[in-house]
Formats: structure tokens, sequence, C-alpha cells
């Protein structure tokens, strides 16, 4: 696993690698903090949206970190990254974060409306969508560190050293 690591810094790959690590620690997270809370794990929530921290946010800042610490933070492919960045993670704030709000004044307005009508089954609208500004911040810090941990993995050790 160190030697595929090693073979991928410094190129496109290491952006794909941060991608997915930073998506799938994330989800990995909530599915840890669910299973402590709700006291059962539950493997569904590795694809839902949703909760803490944002795999969206997680992910796109890993891609455009990983971008930055490769071809310069002054490239024209990281401001690309960063604006596309900026974008998932001002939809998952602001625009799945109200679907989320209505969906959930939805299915109560359908389930008092239907309360009298046993025959009907109303369809629940899907309510986990967005995100807190708390949570995109969270999932944007966790994949700057993914990036970075990455990036300089193997240097790591090397400068807790020269700190201690």
């Amino acid at each position: 696993m160190i030697e595929f690591l090693q073979s991928i810094r410094h190129t496109g790959w290491e952006v794909i690698v941060a991608f997915i690590a930073a998506n799938l620690i994330a989800q990995g997270i909530k599915i840890l903090t669910v299973g402590i809370k709700k006291r059962t794990f539950k493997w569904t929530i590795l694809f839902a949206t949703g909760g803490m921290p944002s795999s969206h946010s997680s992910t796109v800042v890993a891609m455009a970190t990983s971008v930055g610490l490769i071809d310069g933070f002054n490239s024209t492919t990281y401001a690309i990254a960063v604006c596309f960045a900026t974008v998932v993670m001002f939809d998952a704030a602001g625009l799945r974060r109200n679907a989320s709000k209505q969906a959930m004044v939805l299915n109560r307005m359908v389930k008092e409306f239907l309360s009298s009508d046993s025959n009907s089954k109303p369809v629940k609208l899907k309510e986990f969508l967005g995100h807190t500004p708390t949570e995109v911040l969270v999932g944007a810090l966790l994949g700057v560190a993914i990036s970075f941990l990455l990036h300089y993995g193997e240097q790591i050790p090397d400068l807790i050293q020269s700190v201690l």
C-alpha cells in the first residue's frame, strides 16, 4: 500500500485517491457517529447524504487541495478546482439544506392531511439532504487534512521529530 501511495505522488492519481479517501472517511465517520448515538450500525449511511461531516465538502476540498499541492496554488487548475468546490459546498449548505427543510414541512402536511384517510399510503420525501455550515466546514477541514497527509505522509515523522 505504501509503495502504491509513493508511486502516485505528484500525479493526477493522487488527486483521485484524495477524492475517494476523503469521501469514504467522511462517510465512515457518519457510520460511526450514528452507530454510537443509535447503538446500531447502518451501512446504508455510506451512500447517504447529509450529516456530519459533509462528505461533499471533504471530497471537493480534498480534490482542490491536492491540485494545489501538485500544480501550485497559483495555477489555473487550482483556481478551477476552488470554483468547483465552492459551488458544491454552497449547494450543500444552501439549496440542498433548504430542500431538506421543505421536505420536512411537506411530509408533515401530507401526514396531517391524510391522517383521516386510513386507505392512503403517502410517499415520504427524503429529509436528510443538506448540511449545516458547521458540517460543511468540518468536511472541508477533513478534505484539507487528507490531502496533506497523502501528499506529505512519509515526511510527517521527520517533521514531528525535528519539532521535538
